[in-house]
């Protein structure tokens, strides 16, 4: 990148951030995520870190926070509050590691604490002879505002301070010399305890239940709720948010020499910390601890978006000094963000089994959620116009679902100028040949049904997990199949030899044997897998089970009349079209001749089990018993249903190993809950 473009970026970025950041610190709003902004301030840091003559003291990246609040009295700090380096990457992390150790001397690298980053709301506390004097926001990390009123009305912050002992030993579990010093201080003398202000996700959830009903907006995350609740200028609604604070650091010499005594000293004195902190001894340990806790996030009740490592000797810390707002003996060491700011390099259009054309944005690289992502769906034309997404711009991107990565949304104000617009294209980039739009305006497809491009993703289909579920058959091979002549359609696969196999380039001859035996392994299906397979136009698994309940015979299916389609349950006018003209056309008829020489039809014969009838079950997580579609047979063989999400008709949810976010949807609307011995109990 040129000077000249890194300069363009560069103040592209801060204009960007700096007003993100006054509708997050000063107005207690926001238009992009934390992960987002994160993505952006760690881009600018980076392009500053490499072009340090670039740097000025306007930059984001040497300032702590927002502004104060009007409406509150102005206060000044007696020490800085600042801010930490954000770090992503175990490489990074490395990075910083290495530095220190070398602004320290060399020799054997100083231990390490580790504690969680909860999202909360930065809050300093001053005790005069052990009582709370005054409390004060972050603002500005020089200037904050007085809050000490709202303060007062959380429980957790305690009005007298006083040191409390081990109510298991009956002991006060501090050394000998900080007793003494701090019973001192307490006595006569000044005292500040920094830590956050919090709000659980339980009554975050309450709370944005409560103004939704009453018709007003809600909080975009328990850090925005947080910071209203202790702006609010009557104390008695602060007071209603039963908001709590955990303390994380102590400004004050009272004998303590490491960062781990002072969390000794913080719970003695009456504080909630983080009781998960502890010491490292190195990375790995680090390392450890991160994925441990990232495991564990959504059942912390506080959102946490990383941990905070710092240098646990306090003669160490000092001794590292400051880098412009942030000191260089801890940083922030956040979890892969589920979003992230990159750019759309190009914009290309795939063609999908059923001819839909999908246009993709081509990303520079960039990890979300600890996954490297370089492609983005735009789902469609109407979807890349609402976007207002160009080659060239800077987008936000997600993954939908923790999976398919998507743009949610575009930065426009980070545009140079050379950003080009994409139009879908008038001819199948395949094979050249018409495109149309379906009835509703929405989806362009390719209607020429021998496209090249449309065999091969039906092939794919046809033997994934959702089709046949044929074993060491993936895109690539499929794809040297097709070239060198071999398959035509999928049933073609149950005709092949290992002699023609073993000369391709990719098969030796154990190989061939495998995938031969791996086919043929395949070679007897059931029903509703049959129907599915077929990559019908609006089929997928529910709408395939409830046809072969239905009609409980391929050839009872091939012979229904368009009226007969449109009476099965679930089904309506254009999914019963789409099923009818499937069955009428030539080519699926001679597909289907060709595919039933090769494979037969298992059909069930048993009466299903009544046990499960009208109960809705929700699986999240992974089983180690079976899996996710063994659990999923068993319940409609019992007359139970599936759905993918939780609402309030869902009646359980099984919860496997590492459950995702519909555990907490299910907690949150008060749906039962089953481990995977209770869920293999109710089968059995």
């Amino acid at each position: 990148m040129a000077d000249k473009e890194v300069k363009d970026r560069i103040d592209r970025l801060k204009k960007t951030i700096n007003h993100h950041r006054y509708l997050y610190h000063v107005l207690d709003r926001q238009e992009i995520s934390d992960a987002a902004l994160d993505s952006l301030k760690h881009e600018l840091k980076l392009l500053e870190d490499a072009y340090p003559d670039l740097v000025t003291p306007d930059s984001p990246t040497q300032r702590v926070g927002g502004e104060p609040a009007a409406g509150f009295k102005k206060v000044k700090h007696f020490a800085p509050m600042l801010s930490l380096e954000d770090i992503f990457e175990e490489s990074e992390f490395d990075d910083w590691l290495a530095r220190i150790q070398k602004l320290l001397g060399g020799g054997k690298m100083p231990s390490l604490f580790v504690e969680n980053k909860f999202d909360g709301l930065a809050l300093s506390l001053i005790y005069k002879n052990g009582v709370l004097n005054r409390a004060a926001t972050r603002g500005n990390g020089l200037v904050g505002e007085d809050i000490t009123q709202n303060a007062r009305t959380i429980e957790a912050i305690p009005l007298k301070l006083e040191i409390h002992k081990d109510l298991s030993t009956g002991q006060v579990g501090l050394p000998s010399r900080i007793f003494k010093n701090l019973s001192a201080v307490l006595r006569d003398g000044t005292l500040e305890i920094r830590g956050e202000i919090l709000i659980n996700q339980k009554e975050f959830k309450r709370i944005n239940r409560e103004r939704e009903e009453r018709g007003e907006a809600v909080y975009a995350n328990p850090r925005n709720l947080a910071a209203g609740s202790v702006r609010q200028l009557d104390p008695k609604i602060t007071a209603s948010r039963k908001l709590t604070f955990s303390a994380y650091d102590l400004v004050g010499d009272v004998g303590q020499k490491r960062h781990s005594e002072e969390h000794q000293i913080l719970f003695a004195l009456g504080f909630r910390s983080d009781h998960d902190a502890k010491i490292c001894a190195d990375e790995t340990q680090v390392f450890k601890a991160r994925k441990e806790t990232e495991r564990r996030r959504e059942h912390l009740g506080y959102g946490i978006d990383g941990l905070v490592v710092t240098v646990d000797e306090n003669l160490f810390f000092e001794g590292l000094g400051v880098a412009g707002k942030a000191p260089r003996g801890a940083v922030a060491f956040k979890f892969p963000p589920l979003e992230a700011t990159t750019v759309v390099q190009d914009i290309i259009v795939q063609v999908g089994r059923t001819g839909a054309l999908t246009p993709v944005a081509l990303l520079r690289p960039v990890n979300i959620g600890g996954v490297v992502v370089s492609r983005a769906t735009l789902h469609n034309e109407d979807e890349i116009h609402r976007l207002g997404v160009k080659i060239g711009d800077t987008v936000i991107v997600g993954r939908a679902g923790d999976v398919i990565p998507d743009i949610k949304k575009t930065l426009a104000d980070l545009r140079s100028g050379h950003e080009r617009a994409f139009h879908m294209p008038k001819k199948c980039p395949v094979c050249e040949g018409e495109i149309k739009k379906d009835k509703d305006g929405v989806m362009h497809r390719c209607v020429n049904k021998k496209c090249q491009a449309r065999s091969l993703r039906f092939i794919y289909y046809f033997v994934s997990r959702q089709g046949f579920d044929i074993k060491g058959l993936g895109p690539k091979i499929i794809k040297a199949l097709f070239d060198a002549g071999l398959i035509q359609d999928a049933a073609d696969l149950f005709e092949l030899k290992e002699g023609d196999l073993t000369p391709l380039q990719r098969f030796a001859e154990k190989s061939a044997e495998n995938l031969i035996k791996s086919i043929a392994a395949k070679k007897e299906v059931e029903l509703a897998s049959f129907i599915r397979s077929l990559g019908i136009l609006h089929v997928g698994v529910e709408t395939a089970r409830d046809l072969a309940i239905r009609f409980r015979s391929l050839e009872k299916l091939r012979e229904a009349a368009l009226e007969d389609l449109e009476r099965v349950p679930n089904i309506g006018t254009v999914v019963a079209k789409s099923i009818f003209e499937w069955f009428q056309d030539a080519r699926n008829k001679e597909f289907l001749r060709k595919l039933l020489r090769h494979v037969s039809i298992k059909y069930k014969k048993a009466e299903r089990s009544k046990k499960l009838s009208g109960k809705v079950f929700v699986l999240t997580g992974t089983f180690k018993a079976l899996s996710r579609d063994e659990a999923k047979k068993r319940i409609r063989e019992m007359s139970g249903d599936v759905s993918e999400s939780v609402s309030r008709k869902t009646d359980f949810v099984v919860a496997g190993g590492e459950p995702g976010s519909k555990l907490a949807r299910a907690q949150e609307f008060g749906v039962k809950i089953l481990n995977e011995k209770e869920f293999l109990d109710m089968l059995s």
